[in-house]
Parts: structure tokens; sequence; C-alpha cells
């Protein structure tokens, strides 16, 4: 009898040995910075919205890396808009190795991430940060989704020359890397253009009374105020405007071209013109069906400018380690100079040697009746 039950068993395990053995399905990890709260958080969370829709779509497709099952999951980080908090983000990450990461949005916060990840050889592709600064400093991990601040400066300096015929511009800056660096391209662009610059007055990401800033720039009777910041001081700044009876042209970059401007701005948003790098959403190649399901899933009110790059930047990094066969960002780093992604944002997404954008676009709008309006798409030489 025991002789049988050992035979029994025998048969038992030969048969389970013989099943197929299914493998575990392999984590990748990709890492997201940006501002979740404080001032700036519209755009963290919308652009940490942008990376949660990638991450699903991959798994849902099942997306595999040399055959293999791979199940993708997002660390999100909040960096609060700060560079020391973003260099302690960018560690965390380094020490957990992540397989990349997408990030940071606010360029003085990408700016020393970026060193951090270079150390580590971790790919970081930002989805906001225009600085050309960053790609300057020769790291071979760094990318960016969109046009930088050389384009858009100079952009927004030849629109109020050549289309406003502006003769004058006062400027003012934020002091951060971003106000600071889109300023000077603005105030360098204008002056080739023929303008002027009246005044250039200084605050800080953080103020909230632009008063004394104003009252002097309006003795000085510019025809443009150029705003080198975020949409945080420039909806008040805007209001303050009204009050005094500034009736110059209002402008600035990226920082403040998103609805949450008009929120805060309330009717004194009404003619602002700002610039952006890439497309109007509704010009891009997945544009509008992207919209369908981002509006779906976080409704329309969460829309901000960043996401769709914030989702094209995921799937850069997943389609190059796809085609490399690898998520060991050593092995996978060089697939994505030239990983041939057709985005959300683009068809054919490619980098320069640098890290920026094959052939990026910018465009510029204006402010009417609180909504945003595209005024022109330029392309990037």
């Amino acid at each position: 009898m025991l002789t049988l039950q050992r035979c029994a068993i025998a048969a038992m395990l030969a048969a389970c040995s013989a099943a197929p053995v299914l493998a575990a399905p392999s984590v990748v990890t990709l890492g997201y910075a940006g501002p979740m709260t404080g001032p700036a958080s519209a755009y963290g969370k919308d652009a940490a919205n942008g990376v949660s829709m990638a991450i699903q779509h991959l798994n849902a497709e099942h997306a595999s890396i040399d055959g293999k099952p791979v199940t993708w999951k997002v660390d999100v980080e909040d960096d609060q808009g700060d560079p020391k908090q973003a260099t302690v983000v960018a560690q965390k990450f380094a020490d957990e190795k992540v397989n990349g990461v997408v990030g940071h949005l606010e360029s003085g916060c990408t700016y020393p991430a970026s060193r951090i990840y270079d150390r580590a050889g971790i790919p970081e592709i930002t989805p906001a940060s225009t600085d050309p600064k960053i790609a300057q400093q020769g790291f071979k991990t760094f990318f960016r989704m969109l046009a930088n601040d050389d384009a858009i400066g100079a952009g927004l300096a030849q629109y109020a020359a050549h289309h406003l015929h502006d003769k004058t511009a006062a400027v003012v800056d934020d002091g951060t890397a971003y106000g600071q660096g889109i300023a000077s391209v603005f105030i360098a662009d204008a002056k080739k253009d023929g303008m002027r610059i009246v005044d250039h007055q200084y605050t800080n990401d953080h103020a909230t009374d632009f008063t004394a800033i104003l009252t002097q720039i309006k003795a000085a009777h510019p025809a443009v105020i150029f705003y080198g910041g975020a949409y945080a001081q420039a909806g008040p700044m805007l209001r303050q405007m009204a009050q005094l009876g500034v009736k110059a042209q209002f402008m600035g970059g990226d920082g403040i071209c998103t609805s949450e401007l008009a929120t805060l701005a309330g009717p004194a948003v009404n003619g602002t013109i700002c610039a952006e790098g890439g497309t109007p959403l509704q010009d891009m190649p997945g544009g509008p069906t992207w919209k369908a399901r981002y509006v779906k899933a976080f409704g329309a009110s969460a829309l901000q400018p960043f996401s769709s790059y914030a989702y094209d930047a995921t799937m850069v990094l997943a389609h190059a380690m796809m085609k490399a066969k690898s998520v060991d960002p050593k092995v996978y780093l060089p697939f994505i100079r030239h990983v041939d992604y057709e985005g959300v944002t683009k068809k054919d997404i490619r980098f320069t040697s640098t890290g920026e954008l094959v052939h990026p676009v910018i465009t510029l709008s204006q402010f009417k009746e609180g909504k945003k309006t595209p005024l022109a798409v330029e392309s990037v030489q």
C-alpha cells in the first residue's frame, strides 16, 4: 500500500513539473517629480495625471520587454517647486534605482536635479522645464519634450515688435531660473528688433503685492509689460494693473499660459498674450482623442498645458525600453534619442545630441473673454 502511495505521489509531482511555469511579471518603476503642493500645484497634478494615464495604458496593453511580462508603476513625489526639495527627490529616485524619471516641471528644480540623475545614469525627460541652460550642461541623461525659452522668449519679442509694432517694453522677472532666463531672452531679442527696454523690475515667486513695482512701471509708459514668472503671481499682477490704470500689453511665457491665470486675474486677464512650446491641444496629432480620455478620467477643470507632454515622456521611456529589450537605464538610454515614437503631442518624437526636441514649435495665444485663444503657431529653427 505504501509503495502504491509513493508511486501516486511521484506521478503527481511529475505531472506538475511538466506543466508550464508562468514567469512572474517584473516591475518597471518610473519616478515622477513635480509641484504637487504650493502655488504651481495645478501644473504638477496635471502632469502627474498624464503620467498616470500612460502607466494605465501600458498595463492595459500588457506592454512587455523582450517578450517578458512587465508591470508598470509610477512613484509620484512632490518637489514643492523648491530646488532644494527637488534634489532630495532626485536622490531618493537614484537610491531606489528607478528605471527612469518624468520631471521635473520648473526649471529651477530640473537644473540641480539633472546632475543627480546624470551621476546615477537615470534617463530624465522633462515635460515642462524650458531653461536652455539645463541642456547646455552636457548630460546624456537629459531630454526635453518641448521648445525651450530661447524660442518662447524670442517669439514673444518678435510678435510685439513686428505684429503689434510696439516700440517700448518694461520687464519684470520673479528671480527664479525660469523667470530670469525667459526675461533675459525677451530683452535681448526685443532690442534686436528695435524695441527699447524702459524699465526692469524684480520680484519673487511668492509675492502678492506688486503695487510699488507697477507704479514705477506706469511712470515709464511702456507699450508692453513682459513678465518672467508663473501664473500664481501674474494673476494678482494683472488685477493690480487694472486697479492702477496701467494700459500696457501684458505678455509672458509658458509659466502664465494656463486657464488658471484667468481664474486668478478675472476680467483683467483679457488681452494677455502668452507663448508655450508645442501646438494647441486640438491640433496635436492625438490631441482630441487624448483630451477626451483625460477629461473623462479627471474632469475638464484639471486639464493644464503639460499633461500631454508628461504622457508622451512616459511613453518615450517605455518605447525606448521595448526597442532596447531592456529596462536597464544604461542599456536603453541610447535608444531614447531616436525612439521615433508617434505621440499625442508630436509625430516622430526624436531628440538632438543635447536632449532638445527635434523640430519643436511654439504657440502664441491671447486671452479673450477669459479663454486662451491661439494666435499663431511658429516653427523653431
